[in-house]
């Protein structure tokens, strides 16, 4: 399969301001990935714990470090799940609620 869709792993870190007040900074890192649908039985497992995973990617695993949430076609969503797969992992995804 190719990595044809275009996904930005987000890390916060947490810097002070001139005040000392602690203020979380994003920091997207561009990635190529493979698009896969969530399962049935994976989605309704998923939701027993109150979980609603909406996507999967797939990535070189060198290319994944640690990172929390994810960005694709400008939608913000939180790695609820990895799972290793030798040289590749899967970032099982939720969409994350607006502000507001």
């Amino acid at each position: 399969m190719r990595h044809n869709q275009v996904i930005y792993l987000i890390t916060t870190t947490i810097q002070e301001d001139e005040i000392g007040n602690q203020i979380p900074v994003e920091t997207e890192r561009k990635v190529y990935a493979n698009e896969f649908s969530v399962s049935s039985n994976e989605y309704y497992n998923a939701a027993l714990s109150g979980l609603r995973p909406a996507k999967m990617f797939e990535i070189y695993s060198f290319e994944y470090q640690g990172e929390g949430k994810l960005k694709h076609n400008d939608i913000t969503y939180r790695i609820i799940r990895t799972e290793s797969r030798g040289e590749k992992t899967r970032l099982t995804c939720e969409r994350v609620a607006a502000d507001g």
